[in-house]
């Protein structure tokens, strides 16, 4: 039985006004395996935070079922919730309660009491013990975000939940926050992670989906996916303007520039261009095609379509 079963999942929004339906979901289907670190990676807008509302229970899908263990997270709410851990993106806590309190006001939503052992042991794992007995008012954006880890994970949910759970934070509760979850996941807890952090994801998920448009267009395994990719990658720095001619081909972040290069002679066509325009390519270096390379050759080629998919049975994994 997977830990999660999303089956033909959609979601309509109407708007009140008349105006045109938007479909967010459009028959998304994958199971992820027991005991998975899986991906679900995509650009703004292609759903994933809408998948993930149905699968909490925050959001009524339009048609198609999600599974928990074998739970309807619609017709057993409840024991589906308790199954799951789930960290949103956004900073919600209540302001009147110090750490130690919330954590034990949230055990108490699911029935538990007398679990301090555990909440001392999320707070030291989080980075959070010299914090206990502050108010949650009191706490910056990154400890606030460390304790709405911890209140996911209170109840010891069997699958958890991250939609974003290091946007905006610094390394050192990244890297924090990873070495704890991935030390679950050996345990046996499945995670289901959403980041736009891409390295975060080829670093850690053994699979992967990516959603466009509210389907699925690609999923795998992170190394098939990786190994599927088109091309080595041409990577240079550059102080004047790229020509127009490579620009579209290109991928720039400041004065790097990354382009794909599958033979000795494409490089030196680019090389040559830019030399030709004037410029002077720096710290010239060819690498293997990384997860970002392949995000953004499936995104450019995706049609929205499921038939995308290529690994057709869940498959377990490690950290």
């Amino acid at each position: 039985m997977p830990a999660i079963s999303f089956q033909s999942v959609s979601k309509i929004y109407t708007a009140a006004s008349g105006a045109a339906s938007l479909k967010a979901l459009d028959g998304v289907s994958f199971d992820i395996a027991e005991g998975e670190f899986f991906g679900l990676l995509g650009p703004n807008g292609a759903g994933k935070t809408t998948l993930i509302s149905v699968l909490a229970g925050l959001t009524r899908a339009s048609s198609g079922r999600v599974l928990v263990q074998g739970c309807d997270v619609q017709i057993e709410y409840a024991q589906a919730r308790r199954k799951l851990g789930v960290v949103p993106q956004e900073l919600v806590f209540d302001p009147f309660f110090n750490v130690r309190e919330a954590l034990r006001f949230q055990s108490g939503y699911f029935g538990l009491r007398h679990n301090d052992a555990w909440i001392d042991e999320l707070l030291d794992s989080l980075g959070l013990s010299d914090k206990a007995n502050a108010n949650m008012r009191q706490l910056s954006g990154g400890m606030k975000r460390r304790v709405l880890v911890a209140l996911a994970l209170v109840h010891k949910p069997p699958v958890i939940v991250l939609d974003e759970p290091t946007a905006g934070v610094d390394v050192e509760l990244r890297q924090t926050l990873w070495q704890f979850i991935a030390k679950l996941n050996k345990q046996g807890h499945t995670v289901l992670l959403t980041t736009h952090y891409l390295e975060e994801a080829e670093a850690l998920c053994s699979r992967l989906a990516m959603l466009k448009k509210g389907q699925v267009v690609a999923l795998d395994r992170t190394s098939e996916l990786l190994k599927a990719a088109a091309s080595n990658v041409l990577r240079f720095k550059i102080d004047s303007e790229l020509p127009a001619a490579l620009k579209s081909r290109a991928r720039i972040t400041g004065r790097i520039v990354q382009l794909p290069a599958n033979t000795a002679a494409e490089i030196e066509q680019y090389l040559a261009a830019v030399r030709e325009a004037g410029g002077v390519a720096q710290d010239i270096e060819i690498r293997k095609a990384d997860l970002e390379d392949v995000f953004l050759e499936v995104m450019a080629g995706a049609q929205g379509t499921q038939g995308a998919s290529t690994d057709k049975e869940p498959m377990g994994a490690t950290a």
